[in-house]
């Protein structure tokens, strides 16, 4: 598809795109790697490329690989969308949508493109503790991210909070570079997959803490520990390091209009459409259920497919 209109905005005039996706994770990569095997004009948004993909350590189920790292399946997302020289615009987070007869205007935080069809990828962000010292020690000793900031504290006692998924990953980096890990977990036993928990569970310089909720931060300029609460008693434990992963929580805060659960996850029927006709979404930040990388690029595929049929049947011009 080739498209040739523009429209006016605010005096200038702009381009249409056939599609723009938002996010640049497994499910937008995915999504634009067909849409440019279907010839369609594309332009991907996103706050950077790869993720949840890039934070994650060991990845053992991706098929094809029988072990990859989260930033070498980043790399090779990578490698293949510049195969087909998508259009990617890094550090444009998009702040909000709207639909104007049928083109969808998509603002950012430095300009506004047009569309006829959109697929929303944003995935999700993590989730905050939110106690006291939790703004103050971001970034100084606080973190959200063992891939991107583990080696730092090599050598380090550290705390990974959580006991999912999420928090059993981080932990398993974290025992290969700190002196000791503790992982504070807010119910009685750990949750997430059984083959994570039983190599977290043969390491020997990690402790599970159970029922145990993070009430405060500690520290002076940089984290030295934190507070926590089992039943009515509270204690403090050293650390020279915290990382929260409690979680994660939708980037779908700019869909005004797109209809949402309770956890703020966008509301999709089984070929990806939303509420919205031309408005599409998929991977995690959608209500599909198991939040997984190979799910998140089979969803971004069939989205780009339906976008792709959605603009044969409603435009004359394509």
């Amino acid at each position: 598809m080739n498209i040739k209109s523009r429209t006016v905005v605010d005096n200038k005039m702009e381009k249409v795109y056939d599609l723009i996706i938002v996010g640049a994770g497994p499910a937008g990569i995915t999504a634009a790697i067909y849409a440019a095997r279907k010839k369609m004009d594309c332009l991907v948004l996103t706050v950077d490329v790869g993720g949840q993909t890039a934070w994650s350590g060991d990845i053992e189920n991706y098929t094809g690989y029988q072990f990859v790292s989260g930033r070498e399946l980043t790399a090779k997302f990578e490698e293949h969308i510049k195969k087909y020289n998508v259009k990617v615009k890094e550090n444009e987070a998009v702040k909000e949508l709207r639909k104007e007869g049928g083109k969808i205007f998509v603002k950012t935080e430095k300009n506004t493109y047009l569309s006829r069809s959109l697929i929303i990828a944003s995935g999700k962000k993590s989730k905050e503790l939110s106690v006291p010292g939790e703004k103050e020690y971001k970034n100084k000793g606080l973190t959200y991210c063992a891939t991107c900031d583990g080696p730092l504290f090599e050598g380090k006692e550290v705390v990974v909070v959580g006991g999912g998924n999420s928090a059993l990953d981080a932990a398993l980096q974290l025992i290969r570079i700190a002196k000791k890990v503790y992982v504070m977990n807010i119910s009685d036993k750990l949750a997430g997959d059984a083959v994570m928990r039983d190599k977290l569970e043969s390491a020997d310089n990690v402790t599970v803490i159970n029922n145990a909720e993070v009430i405060e931060i500690l520290g002076r300029k940089m984290v030295e520990g934190l507070r926590y609460r089992i039943g009515d008693e509270e204690k403090e434990l050293p650390a020279g390091g915290v990382f929260v992963e409690i979680g994660l929580v939708p980037n779908s805060e700019f869909t005004r209009g797109i209809d949402k659960n309770k956890q703020g996850e966008i509301l999709v029927n089984s070929i990806t459409e939303t509420n919205v006709p031309g408005i599409f979404a998929a991977g995690d930040v959608t209500d599909v259920i198991e939040k997984q990388i190979i799910i998140a690029a089979g969803e971004g595929a069939k989205a780009a497919l339906k976008a792709f049929r959605y603009l044969l049947e409603t435009e004359e011009d394509i």
